[in-house]
Parts: structure tokens; C-alpha cells; sequence
């Protein structure tokens, strides 16, 4: 554990936690909190941001971050569709930019962050809904779904993950992987981690996720799979590569899905890293945790977009870091 690490912990434990100990979800002082704190890196070198947030862009509403070099309508290299965090209803694609262009400068990949509606004013299946009609805009566009990775984090973790059962129910043509970072795949809150990592998670508290799940889903069953894709059928989904730390109440909701998987036949490659906050690629470039992990998952990006051959791992590997 760095020493980064251990005072990310530390800062979340003592101003993050708190929050999620209260008895109710404040949608306001959540969104504003955030839009206070974020940071925002400076765009790389050689790369362009093109925000596209007027009405107009519907469905592809959120930020590009390409090679400035590029064409802005195709490109020869990965592209990912990106899903951010934040329980559905806080949070932005500018929140997330950190871990965005990392990803993108290592995997040399143009990246689109959604900016989908978020809950209680747009619940289930509005997140959803937008995710499936931006992958289907980018495939309108040219871009090829072999080039494509859809991935998220937390809540937008689970909200690709979906995406792929969904598009895949509907019979699209689906993209070359999923790339999860800590990702909440159960609303009902069931998984045994929710209870045997509370007080251990620097970030949540325990009885704090199912409060927030029904912001989202409003009067939608929690176990329904396109809203709880632990829950759904996984068999035809392409490659998924998963990371979440060992102390998250989130734990199990990657560690089924990934069982789920390998049972469907689906090639799973799922990663539990030591003494880490969720989400932690989001810290980059300050942890360096964060570093390892981006450059892991752009090596996913790369190898299931060029269609070289899965990792020498097996299907099933879960693997301590």
C-alpha cells in the first residue's frame, strides 16, 4: 500500500464516509459537493476535448477526447464509450476526466464520456437508455463495434455492464470488451461484502446502497438485469476485464459477476487490488495504484480492439494485487 493510498483512505474515510452515514440521501448537497471539489486535469498534449452538451447532441452528449490529429468522425485506433460513476444521480464525465484521459493516452483510444441523465428526475431505465442509444450513434457514425470498448466505474460500471446484456437481448452487434472498475452490478444490495466490509470501505458505508438504489429505480424490481446485471444472463458477451479493491462493501458485485461469466463461457479477467478506495483510478496521477491500474486496463483495450488472443491467464482468473 502506498503512502498515496493510504492518505486517499485516510481523507475519504474522514469526509467521504461520513455522507453516507446520514439517514438521507442528499441529491443537492451530492452534486454540489462534487462540482466543488473536482478537479480538472489539463487536456494531454497532441489530444482536443470537444464538449458536446446542447440538446442537439442527443445521443452523444457528454465530451470527446480524441488524437488531435484524427478525423472527428473516424478513427483507425480503439474508441471507447465511457460510463461515470456517482449512483446514478451525482456526478459528470467532467468529474471523471482524470481517469478518461488516462485511459485514453495509454491506450491510445478516442474516448466518449457520457453525460446520461441522471436520477431521481430521470430514473430507470433513462441511464440505460442513453447508453445504448450513444453505442448505437457511434456504430451509425462508421465506427466500427470490433473497435469499441464499452466501461465504466461504480455505478457506470454497472451501467456498461447492462449495456452489454442489453444490447445483446436486443441483437446488436456488440463491442470488442467491457472495462469495469469497481462496479455496482447489484441494486438489491445482497452481496456478503456489503456486510463484512462495512467499517473496512473508506468510502461507504454499508447500509448506505440500498437507500441509494432506489433513487434510480424508482418502482423497477432491484434484481431486474438490465437495471442489476449480476443478476442477468451473461452467455455471447464479448471479453470483460474487472478491478475492485478487497476492503469495498462492492466487492461481491464484481466477484459474482465475474463467476457468473466463466460459467456463460465468457472470458473474464478479474483483478482485487490490496488496500485501495474505490474507484482508485480516479486518483491518477496521485496514486500510484492508479497508475498500474490504467495501464492494465489499456493493455486490455488495445489487445481485445486488435483481436489478438486472450491473456495466458484463464477465463476464470482472479487475481490478488
Amino acid at each position: 500500500m502506498s503512502w498515496q493510498s493510504a492518505l486517499a483512505c485516510w481523507y475519504l474515510r474522514r469526509q467521504f464516509r461520513p455522507e453516507t452515514q446520514k439517514p438521507r440521501i442528499n441529491v443537492e448537497r451530492a452534486r454540489a459537493l462534487t462540482a466543488k471539489r473536482v478537479w480538472s486535469p489539463r487536456v494531454p498534449g497532441g489530444w482536443r476535448l470537444r464538449e458536446l452538451y446542447s440538446a442537439n447532441d442527443t445521443p452523444l452528449r457528454g465530451e470527446w477526447l480524441e488524437p488531435a490529429s484524427e478525423s472527428s468522425s473516424l478513427r483507425d485506433g480503439p474508441t471507447v464509450l465511457y460510463c461515470h460513476g456517482g449512483g446514478y444521480y451525482f456526478c459528470s464525465p467532467q468529474t471523471h476526466r482524470a481517469l478518461v484521459f488516462g485511459l485514453a493516452t495509454r491506450a491510445d483510444a478516442a474516448v466518449f464520456s457520457l453525460g446520461y441523465r441522471l436520477a431521481p428526475e430521470h430514473r430507470f431505465p433513462a441511464a440505460l437508455d442513453d447508453a445504448t442509444a450513444a453505442y448505437r450513434r457511434l456504430i451509425a457514425d462508421g465506427i466500427a463495434p470490433k473497435s469499441i470498448v464499452i466501461a465504466g466505474d461504480s455505478a457506470g460500471g454497472g451501467l456498461a455492464l447492462a449495456t452489454l446484456v442489453a444490447l445483446r437481448d436486443a441483437g446488436d452487434p456488440l463491442p470488442a470488451g467491457g472495462l469495469l472498475f469497481s462496479p455496482w452490478t447489484d441494486l438489491a444490495a445482497t452481496g456478503d461484502s456489503i456486510r463484512t466490509n462495512d467499517g473496512r470501505d473508506p468510502m461507504f458505508s454499508g447500509p448506505a446502497i440500498g437507500p441509494a438504489a432506489k433513487l434510480y429505480l424508482g418502482d423497477t424490481p432491484a434484481t431486474h438485469p438490465h437495471a442489476s446485471p449480476v443478476y442477468a444472463d451473461l452467455h455471447g458477451l464479448p471479453p470483460l476485464f474487472m478491478m475492485a479493491g478487497d476492503t469495498e462493501v462492492l466487492l461481491d458485485d464484481s466477484r459474482r459477476v465475474a463467476d457468473n461469466a466463466r460459467a456463460a463461457g465468457v472470458e473474464c479477467e478479474f483483478e482485487v487490488w490490496k488496500n485501495v478506495p474505490h474507484v482508485w483510478p480516479i486518483f491518477t496521477p496521485f496514486l500510484p495504484e492508479a497508475k498500474r491500474a490504467l495501464d492494465r486496463s489499456a493493455a486490455f483495450v488495445r489487445r481485445v480492439t486488435s483481436g489478438a488472443a486472450p491473456s495466458t491467464q484463464p477465463s476464470s482468473a482472479m487475481s490478488m494485487v
